[in-house]
């Protein structure tokens, strides 16, 4: 058995592992390779991936990946199986031997039309989607590293439907300058292909000023401090962000502003807003949560912002507010503009729905929304949309797909919101982010909510935010929500059954349980093997059509169903105030998700239960899951720190540059 590496551009590594891993489970099967895509959290253009299995097994892996990324390039729509928002083509398993072909990779294509003289914006412009290929080797540790020895290596590029096999003599990654490549034409002889760098980027910012020229100015100050507030004292201010969770601001921006001060009361920030109190009472909101102290300044004044907070802490109406106001308070009516005023982008269906009932929640001014998502009516959302809307809530695979076919237009937006953006890019939304950007008017007031801080994320707000304010509460390391009561439980698989039937003849009436498991199979198993016992169960995951994903929320809502099972599907989509526990069945494969599932309970004030089964093969996730209990002060078992002490050693012994 041999391996080859290969580096594939980052933006196309959610589209080789695809939703929940199904993409690269399908190449691995059809293959008979061992796909393996390593981490980068560098933030580098180019991912490594390894393959391992016979010299046949790994071409053709090789040539299903670089399927993947040429139709997404071409943009061939002449398949539309498995068609992701018309932005290409995902890699779907098929009865067809796509590996009978494995010979037939890119240089078989139509050789396009070169010449020697230097590339800018008014001759053609090379696609930066590729695949780095580092040369076979067939023998253990005998790889290249990627910034070590990329000089001519092949590079697959797609260019508008036709491509050719390049050989590169300098780095990709210059934007300054020329870089020069070695390009053979249908004769076979090379000629030299230059690009000019500085004329390709002054020539796109002169694109972008006219394609923004003449469109009217965005309003975006709204804020007029309460005396109060504005009398307070630094040290005031200071005293009040830490009895408050520890909310914390940090100016992004190189330029010295004041920091709005927080605010108190619902008045202070709204008072010249009657309608929104009025709205808010009605919610029976009492106080202002942490986040929303210090957001609801900082937005009303016009800045952009990224909020960083747990789960279950007010997020979403600490941005709803301010764009309600910022909508009626355009130059423009609403009657009279090209399409809505503000745009949520959220990673999943059900947190989608969910916003969209808050918005629904606060009728201000008769302001009309639509939430747009994948498995939903598109005939009627299509119609909704066509009928005038100010707010649109989005998964990016729908939204995607109404753009590309002319559905709606965002020349009109000014206000964008990219909720949960760390699980977007966890579940590889950043092309079709990106491609959503470039629709919306640069000058836009952005906020980006997050219950995390990776690279990822840090990277998007520094691309496509204007000198945006970060507003955290509590620390940005991962962390639990402390109004959780979290408890290890050490149980076999074969048991797990058994202690969750147990669990739930404990219960008493008026308590919901929220059970977790990693794979649909195993939630579908379980719910069947409840429902067979008599438990009133509902179950939800991504196989479910959409009607019963819904009509699963809104049992357990009512308490028809108080016990769900569900996938992390449900780990940031659900917001039910009255969740009593949460039973993590399976443990989850990333540590983040335990803490969002964990979030799933003790919200909005309240207190909640979560037990964890762990078994042997979690002991990866004992070291971490100790940090997450003990920052939430919580017990943690004598047999975990075992476990993890174990694990350590057990990493000492096996030392041999293996990924654990």
């Amino acid at each position: 058995m041999g391996e080859e590496y290969v580096y594939v551009a980052t933006s196309d590594v959610g589209r080789v592992i695809g939703r929940s891993g199904t993409t690269i489970r399908n190449l691995q099967d059809d293959s008979g390779c061992r796909i393996k895509v390593f981490r980068n959290d560098d933030g580098d253009v180019y991912t490594k991936v390894q393959l391992k299995g016979s010299t046949d097994t790994i071409d053709c892996a090789k040539n299903l990946i670089s399927r993947i990324t040429k139709l997404r390039v071409t943009g061939d729509h002449s398949d539309d199986e498995s068609r992701v928002s018309g932005w290409g083509k995902s890699y779907v398993s098929s009865n067809q031997d796509d590996c009978s072909s494995k010979n037939q990779t890119t240089d078989d294509w139509d050789e396009p039309d070169t010449t020697a003289t230097p590339v800018t914006q008014s001759s053609r412009t090379w696609s930066s989607d590729m695949m780095w290929s580092s040369g076979s080797s067939h023998t253990s540790g005998s790889s290249h590293g990627f910034k070590s020895g990329f000089n001519r290596r092949q590079i697959k590029i797609a260019d508008r439907g036709r491509g050719s096999s390049y050989q590169q003599h300098s780095s990709s990654r210059q934007h300054h300058g020329t870089s020069q490549f070695n390009v053979p034409d249908s004769s076979g002889t090379e000629r030299k292909v230059q690009i000019d760098w500085a004329a390709l980027h002054a020539g796109r910012a002169e694109a972008v000023a006219k394609k923004w020229k003449g469109l009217p100015d965005i309003v975006k100050d709204f804020y007029n401090e309460d005396t109060e507030v504005a009398s307070l004292s630094y040290s005031d201010v200071e005293a009040f962000r830490s009895d408050r969770n520890g909310i914390s601001v940090v100016d992004l921006s190189d330029k010295d502003r004041l920091i709005p001060n927080p605010v108190k009361t619902f008045e202070q920030a709204f008072r010249d807003y009657p309608e929104i109190i009025d709205q808010i009472y009605k919610q029976e909101f009492v106080h202002p949560s942490p986040i929303q102290c210090q957001s609801w300044p900082v937005l009303l004044k016009g800045f952009d912002m990224v909020g960083i907070a747990q789960t279950g802490t007010g997020k979403t109406l600490a941005f709803l507010l301010p764009a309600l106001i910022h909508i009626n308070g355009q130059t423009v009516p609403r009657s009279e503009r090209s399409g809505p005023t503000v745009l949520v982008l959220s990673p999943t269906r059900e947190l989608a729905l969910q916003i969209e009932k808050e918005v629904q929640k606060f009728c201000y001014k008769g302001i009309r929304s639509v939430c747009v998502y994948g498995g939903g009516n598109r005939k009627e959302q299509i119609k909704t949309v066509g009928r005038g809307v100010e707010i649109v809530i989005a998964t990016p695979g729908r939204l995607n797909d109404l753009l590309m076919n002319g559905v709606l237009c965002l020349r009109s937006v000014t206000f964008l919101i990219l909720d949960e953006a760390d699980r977007m890019l966890d579940m590889g939304f950043e092309p079709q982010i990106k491609k959503v950007l470039l629709d919306i008017r640069p000058d836009r007031q952005t906020v980006m909510t997050s219950a995390t801080w990776p690279p990822g994320v840090r990277r998007l707000a520094e691309s496509y935010m204007t000198d945006p304010f970060q507003v955290t509460v509590g620390t940005l390391d991962l962390q639990a929500c402390k109004a959780v009561v979290q408890q290890v439980e050490f149980i076999e698989d074969s048991d797990k059954k058994e202690r969750v039937m147990e669990f739930i003849n404990d219960m008493i009436d008026g308590e919901k349980v929220l059970i977790f498991c990693s794979r649909k199979a195993t939630a579908d198993d379980l719910a069947s093997d409840l429902l067979l016992h008599g438990y009133p169960v509902q179950s939800i995951h991504g196989d479910r059509e959409q009607e019963d994903r819904e009509q699963a929320l809104e049992d357990f809502s009512t308490g028809a169903a108080p016990i769900l099972v569900a996938t992390d599907v449900a780990s940031r989509g659900i917001d039910i105030k009255d969740i009593t526990f949460v039973i993590n069945f399976d443990f989850p494969m990333h540590i983040e998700d335990y803490v969002h599932r964990v979030g799933r309970t003790g919200r909005a004030g309240s207190t909640g239960k979560a037990l964890t089964f762990m078994s042997r093969s979690n002991w990866k996730w004992a070291r971490q899951l100790i940090k997450i209990l003990s920052d939430a002060c919580q017990v943690v078992p004598l047999e975990l720190v075992s476990m993890a002490e174990r694990y350590d050693k057990w990493c000492e012994r096996n030392r041999d540059g293996r990924r654990y």
